[in-house]
């Protein structure tokens, strides 16, 4: 009976103090081992993230981007170990565009980029999924092909959650390079310029960033105002 009661009490402790894994709170990664979702856990990979001299984004932009990747990771409809984050709770001056490597731990980029003419001047604050609504949609997506446009080297973006931004490739919502995403007309203007739409980078990074987000990674645009299931 004292075996017994020992064997059951193990088994019960066990059980509780297990952590939860995947198909609950996790996702699986690519190395087919589980992440555990949980705020420590976040923590953790954000304070552990290798810079390369450039700035940390803000952990709760950071979270919510992290949360709807392993979402997505674990659905398939992302493949690559790359995040790329927007936010636009920040100035329009800053740098607020940053690509992390997942797998490695490490800022790839970090970046000027614009958010569209009608969603604000310094600061974005109003976001449509509209066709000619020159605003920026908020959310997840999945990034897509590359093609030549009349910005040279473009990047296709497909929308993820609906109502919110799946309307990006009929828009021609996509990334690209614009001149007047520079410190120079900051400068000049007080304020980065803006796009139709697009979330337009600098023309000496494009390439790069494209190159390195293309074919179906994660890219999330951050603003407080959006409340999106694939980060809750």
């Amino acid at each position: 009976m004292v075996v017994q009661f020992f064997t059951i009490s193990l088994f019960l402790f066990s059980f509780f103090s297990a952590p939860l894994r995947a198909n609950s709170f996790t996702a699986k990664l690519p190395n087919k081992e589980t992440s555990l979702v949980t705020e420590s856990a976040i923590v953790s990979l954000y304070s552990g993230l290798q810079t390369n001299q450039y700035e940390l984004p803000k952990l709760a932009s950071f979270t919510q981007a992290l949360k709807g990747f392993y979402k997505l990771k674990e659905r398939g409809i992302i493949k690559k170990d790359i995040l790329t984050l927007i936010d636009f709770s920040l100035s329009s001056n800053a740098k607020r565009l940053w690509v992390i490597d997942l797998a490695s731990k490490t800022i790839l980029f970090q970046s000027l980029v614009a958010h569209g003419r009608n969603t604000g001047e310094e600061f974005a604050n109003s976001f449509s999924n509209a066709t000619q609504s020159f605003k920026s949609s908020l959310g997840f997506y999945a990034t897509g092909e590359v093609y030549n446009g009349k910005h040279g080297l473009s990047l296709r973006l497909d929308g993820l959650e609906k109502g919110i931004n799946d309307n990006a490739r009929n828009r021609g919502v996509v990334m690209h390079a614009a001149d007047y995403v520079s410190n120079s007309f900051v400068k000049n203007n007080k304020r980065l310029g803006r796009s139709q739409g697009c979330p337009a980078v600098p023309v000496a990074l494009s390439k790069e960033i494209i190159s390195t987000i293309k074919d179906k990674s994660c890219l999330f645009i951050y603003h407080p105002k959006l409340v999106s299931s694939l980060s809750s």
